[in-house]
């Protein structure tokens, strides 16, 4: 069998429909119907299943697919095998980190990691949602979630704490609430839920309570958040990286610190697909970030010495 045949197979089967596809391999889509066709013609047996949504392998299919994907990493390891001779680690990283999290806490990990790994390309977009690993082609994403999926392999980078938090002027006129039901009675600043109402689960001891919010400004950006609740906008919501700068020189002060509230989750999750080929670059730089989460955690991080 055609071993290109072969990777056309995976390419369409990872990217779940044929336009998909088509715009990975930057190909036409009936250029890519066709071949996949020469391809099941050439096996004399159906290897995709065309449903409503995406692409499904058949029996068949799928074992080709595994087939594929096993040479795809045996070459990608060969690549990475030459590039080591090198002086340095060659590669590139796709990344998805979170919007807030992302610019406050981990900008000064990733700008050390290309500090010591000059070779590696790091490709950093800043979004708060990631569907489809494999669609959105990202090797490592990085998401505040209750639980991580189940079909993704999940690190944890530790608890993340949200805090209900104003500015001192605003306190001063108008006071902070001392129940979590008070949080309804205010102009509230913080990030959106996707498709349903804002609700926030606050937990102290045995007491637990469920509050449905309407919030009075929204936004995907935390700097922008962070800049609301600063100049005295109202009440902000939001995880304690972004205050905390103005709650250390105290500037902006919070309340209900005996409780644990909680939007999206409680904990940090980086997030990669398990039948991926784990290279050296990913794995180093998996390695990295798990390093500066559990040991610097959000501490300003020094930049490293270039590897040698």
């Amino acid at each position: 069998m055609d071993p290109g045949a072969l990777a056309l197979l995976v390419d369409i089967l990872d990217a779940g429909n044929l336009s998909q596809a088509a715009r990975k391999l930057r190909m036409s889509r009936a250029n890519v119907s066709y071949r996949l066709a020469q391809l099941e013609r050439a096996a004399s047996v159906q290897l995709v299943r065309r449903t409503t949504r995406r692409l499904e392998p058949t029996e068949i299919g799928l074992r080709l697919y595994e087939h594929g994907s096993r040479i795809r990493d045996e070459l990608a390891a060969a690549q990475e095998s030459i590039a080591a001779l090198g002086d340095t680690l060659q590669g590139r990283i796709r990344l998805s980190v979170p919007s807030g999290y992302g610019q406050m806490v981990m900008t000064d990990w990733l700008l050390a990691f290309k500090h010591r790994y000059p070779g590696i390309v790091l490709d950093v977009r800043f979004e708060n949602r990631v569907d489809d690993l494999l669609r959105d082609e990202v090797d490592i994403a990085v998401r505040v979630m209750p639980e991580p999926p189940q079909m993704l392999v999940a690190r944890d980078l530790g608890p993340v704490r949200y805090v209900a938090c104003a500015a001192r002027a605003y306190v001063d006129a108008h006071g902070l609430p001392t129940e979590p039901e008070g949080l309804q009675g205010v102009p509230l600043i913080t990030a959106p839920v996707i498709g349903r109402q804002l609700q926030v689960r606050a937990t102290r001891g045995t007491r637990r309570e469920e509050l449905l919010l309407e919030p009075m400004l929204i936004s995907e950006n935390f700097l922008f958040l962070q800049r609301a609740v600063v100049a005295g906008l109202g009440v902000g919501l939001v995880p304690d990286y972004v205050v905390e700068e103005f709650t250390a020189r105290g500037e902006v002060l919070t309340t209900l610190d005996d409780w644990r509230l909680s939007i999206f989750g409680t904990r940090m999750f980086m997030l990669y697909m398990p039948n991926r080929y784990q290279t050296r670059v990913a794995a180093t730089f998996i390695d990295f970030i798990l390093e500066q989460a559990h040991g610097a955690g959000r501490r300003e991080v020094a930049p490293l010495p270039r590897e040698s």
